[in-house]
């Protein structure tokens, strides 16, 4: 099959985010199966114009602020005639709005999640409308084309907004199968209740791994070590990630005179960020809203249970008192209060950490491709074989 996907980035964008890692990882090997992938996606400074990455096309033009007003035009005037089998509109916040200009070739939508008022969190209100509103489009504009998602959460939200659920598959991300430990010393497979690596976990340690921008919250889970401190004064919390409200997260450290209790890490690597998951104890999400979860599906497959909030995206990702605990929104005391429970209850900690690691292995990007060509066959009008 010959496949165009549009996406705002590509894999190599130094602004890549979880979209473009599970586009790269999916498709690169469905490039490897046989299929013919083209990405088209807007320049970045020192990127080629054309490039190959894994078995992947990429054709770049426009800038940030002006990819998705050039796409109709480029795709009319350089890729309307190449035929392909199946149009994909990765939704990363702005739809295209592929069905409006796309008309000889089937629109498939990938969605990892939807925003809704979250906007008004990260952007002014002017332009926070204009992405709500755009948003507001898709159950309109969208009407007939065939939707993957990547959680049960995004799947209600569109039924919600008036898509039909008969159009929409849930296709869960997959983790990199490096990040899986499959060696004894992480636990042993005929004593289910004997510790996972106890000799690699530091006592107290609690990490959060992610961006840090307004939704995410990580203000919320400082002001819960606040109240963790109290009570397990060796606890530590690691935040690894980078994003523009460092600045803002770290006054907040100093005024509630946490300097030794919070670490800010930044960017970590894949062998780092693999180091900080099996040493942690707890792994911490505080969000408004996520897509999926892969970072919860990561810490688990190092044998680390998650404390997250309840809400879309991270209720699919953490099952409530098997891998992880959810607490409410925005409830700094009650995310205190399942972090020092964890912290001061070693054997539950142990059984959610047993069940998290196991349930982890269900997702591979291996599984999340042979899903996704599926989704695109029936797109495409073909058997929905994984031929």
């Amino acid at each position: 099959m010959r496949i165009l996907i549009i996406n705002w980035r590509d894999i190599r964008n130094p602004e890549a985010g979880g979209a473009e890692v599970h586009l790269h990882e999916t498709f690169s090997r469905i490039a490897a199966s046989g299929h013919q992938i083209t990405l088209l996606c807007c320049r970045f400074p020192g990127a080629a114009d054309f490039d190959h990455v894994d078995g992947i096309e990429i054709i770049r033009f426009g800038g940030k602020w002006t990819f998705n007003l050039a796409v109709p035009w480029f795709y009319r005037r350089h890729l309307a005639r190449r035929s392909f089998d199946v149009v994909i509109e990765d939704i990363n916040k702005i739809p295209f709005l592929l069905p409006w200009f796309v008309k000889e070739t089937p629109v498939m939508v990938l969605l990892h999640h939807l925003f809704g008022t979250t906007f008004y969190r990260e952007t002014n209100p002017v332009f926070a409308t204009y992405l709500y509103f755009m948003e507001r489009l898709i159950p309109r504009v969208y009407r007939g084309c065939p939707f993957e998602v990547v959680s049960e959460s995004c799947r209600d939200e569109l039924v919600g907004m008036g898509v039909s659920a008969d159009s929409i598959s849930v296709v869960h991300n997959g983790i990199d199968a490096g990040i899986m430990d499959t060696t004894d010393r992480m636990v042993s497979t005929d004593r289910p209740d004997r510790p996972i690596a106890p000799d690699r976990k530091e006592p107290g340690l609690i990490v959060y791994l992610g961006r840090l921008k307004k939704y995410k919250n990580v203000d919320h889970l400082i002001q819960a070590m606040a109240i963790v401190r109290d009570e397990v004064p060796g606890a530590r919390l690691l935040i690894a990630g980078t994003g523009d409200r460092r600045p803002a997260l770290e006054a907040m450290v100093r005024s509630l005179d946490l300097e030794e209790a919070v670490e800010f890490a930044g960017y970590v690597s894949e062998s780092e960020k693999i180091s900080v998951l099996t040493r942690a104890e707890v792994a911490a999400y505080p969000s408004s809203k996520e897509g999926w979860g892969i970072t919860v599906i990561e810490a688990n497959a190092r044998g680390t249970p998650v404390v997250a909030t309840r809400v879309s995206g991270l209720r699919d990702a953490v099952v409530d008192g098997e891998t992880g605990l959810l607490t409410p929104p925005g409830d700094r005391e009650a995310m205190a209060r399942a972090l020092i429970g964890l912290l001061r209850d070693p054997e539950e900690r142990e059984r959610l950490a047993w069940n998290a690691r196991a349930r982890s292995r269900r997702f591979t990007w291996d599984e999340t491709a042979r899903q996704t060509i599926q989704v695109i066959r029936r797109a495409a009008g073909e058997s929905a074989d994984d031929r």
